[in-house]
């Protein structure tokens, strides 16, 4: 069963996407700027390994766009994406709000 865009990244199993739909919603970004930042809260870098493919899903699901400039491709949400990401938030609110307020 394939899924709906809007139910794409409350896939609670990685949270990367999610991640990434987050952070796009700030700036738009290129590859590394978004594995730099998800460092920063994460502790640990991801590889391009990780970053690319899932970037390559999201676009795939229409929740990104990119825009290339010669060797640089920056991303950022689409209409969908915000959707998804409003969708996601939700989702982790629910999911999470008890371990929150312990």
């Amino acid at each position: 069963m394939k899924k709906q865009r809007s139910e794409y990244c409350c896939d609670m199993r990685g949270m990367l996407s999610f991640l990434i739909l987050f952070l796009l919603s700030k700036k738009p970004m290129h590859g590394d700027q978004i594995a730099e930042e998800i460092g920063k809260r994460k502790g640990s870098k991801p590889s391009p390994g990780t970053i690319y493919p899932a970037l390559k899903c999201l676009k795939e699901a229409d929740l990104i766009k990119e825009k290339k400039s010669g060797k640089t491709i920056t991303y950022s949400l689409t209409d969908q994406g915000k959707q998804a990401l409003k969708t996601a938030k939700q989702q982790f609110c629910r999911t999470f709000v008890d371990v929150i307020n312990q």
